[in-house]
C-alpha cells in the first residue's frame, strides 16, 4: 500500500508563500501562515508555495493552472484533486506538533480526530520534548549506541514507564539519575502467526511488537500492507526461519498460518 502523500513539516518564518481569494476560507489560511511565520505575498510574487482559496471554481482553475505552470505547488481549497500538498489539523504542543490529514477528503474528519487528541495529550508534553533536547549529551554518554539508545527510551517511554508521555510529570533527569536508565534490556524475539492479510485485525500486542521491532524476519508471502505497520527504520528480512541466535533489541518474525 503507497502513501497517497508524505507527511512533511516545512519551516515557513520569513520565508513568502503565495495566497489568493477572500473571505472565510482565505482569511483561515491568512491565519495559519502568519502562526508559522511565513511572509504572504500575491500572485506576483517568488514563492515555492501557493494556497489558492478562490470561490469560483473557473478564477480557481485558472490560477492553480498558472502557478503550477511556474513550478510552485498548490493547496487549493475545498478541491482535493488539484492540490499538491494539503493542510492537515493541527494540535500544538510545542516544540511537539501533531497533524492530522485526510488528504483533503474531510476536513471535518480531521478536525474531530484532533478535538479527541487534543483531550488526550497533555501539556507537559512540549516540556518532554525539550528536556529531552536538552538531556542529548547525557543520553549519548549513558547510551553510546543509537539501538541502545532507542531502546532505552522506548522503555522509558512505554505505557506506566518513567517517562510515558501521557503519564504525569515525567522528569528526565531523574530517570537518568535511576537503576532504571542503566539497565540493559536483553534480546527478545516476538513470533507474530498471521490469520488473515488485513493489518486491522493484527491484535494490540502484535500492532505494538511491530512499532517497536528492531528488526522483522518475515516470510516472502507476508503482505506489504502488514510489513508497514513496523517502523521505517526497522530492518525487513526475508528469510525462510529466523536466524537461532537472540540479536539485541527487539526482533519480530512474522508468518502466515497454512
Amino acid at each position: 500500500m503507497t502513501l497517497h502523500s508524505l507527511p512533511l513539516f516545512v519551516r515557513l518564518a520569513g520565508r513568502p508563500v503565495i495566497l489568493l481569494g477572500a473571505g472565510e476560507g482565505a482569511d483561515a489560511k491568512r491565519r495559519l501562515l502568519e502562526r508559522a511565520g511565513a511572509a504572504i505575498v500575491g500572485e506576483a510574487g517568488v514563492a515555492a508555495l501557493a494556497i489558492v482559496a478562490i470561490e469560483d471554481e473557473d478564477e480557481a482553475t485558472a490560477a492553480v493552472a498558472r502557478l503550477k505552470a511556474r513550478g510552485v505547488l498548490v493547496n487549493a481549497v475545498d478541491r482535493p484533486d488539484l492540490c499538491d500538498f494539503t493542510l492537515p489539523a493541527i494540535v500544538d504542543r510545542a516544540p511537539v506538533l501533531v497533524a492530522i490529514g485526510t488528504g483533503g477528503v474531510s476536513a471535518g474528519l480531521a478536525a474531530a480526530l484532533r478535538q479527541r487528541l487534543e483531550a488526550l495529550l497533555p501539556a507537559s508534553l512540549g516540556a518532554l520534548a525539550d528536556s529531552l533536547f536538552a538531556a542529548r549529551a547525557r543520553l549519548r554518554s549513558a547510551f553510546p549506541d543509537p539501538g541502545e539508545r532507542r531502546r532505552a527510551l522506548a522503555r522509558a517511554m512505554a505505557a506506566g514507564g518513567d517517562l510515558d508521555p501521557l503519564g504525569l510529570n515525567p522528569d528526565v533527569d531523574g530517570w537518568l539519575g535511576s537503576d532504571d536508565a542503566r539497565d540493559r534490556a536483553t534480546g527478545e524475539r516476538v513470533c507474530i502467526r498471521l490469520g488473515s492479510t488485513d493489518p486491522d485485525e493484527l491484535t494490540l500486542r502484535e500492532a505494538r511488537a511491530l512499532a517497536s521491532a528492531d528488526r522483522v524476519y518475515h516470510r516472502p508471502d507476508v503482505p506489504p500492507a502488514i510489513l508497514n505497520r513496523a517502523r521505517a527504520d526497522a530492518a525487513r528480512i526475508a528469510c525462510a526461519a529466523p536466524p537461532s541466535d537472540v540479536e539485541p533489541g527487539l526482533s519480530v518474525d512474522v508468518e502466515m498460518m497454512r
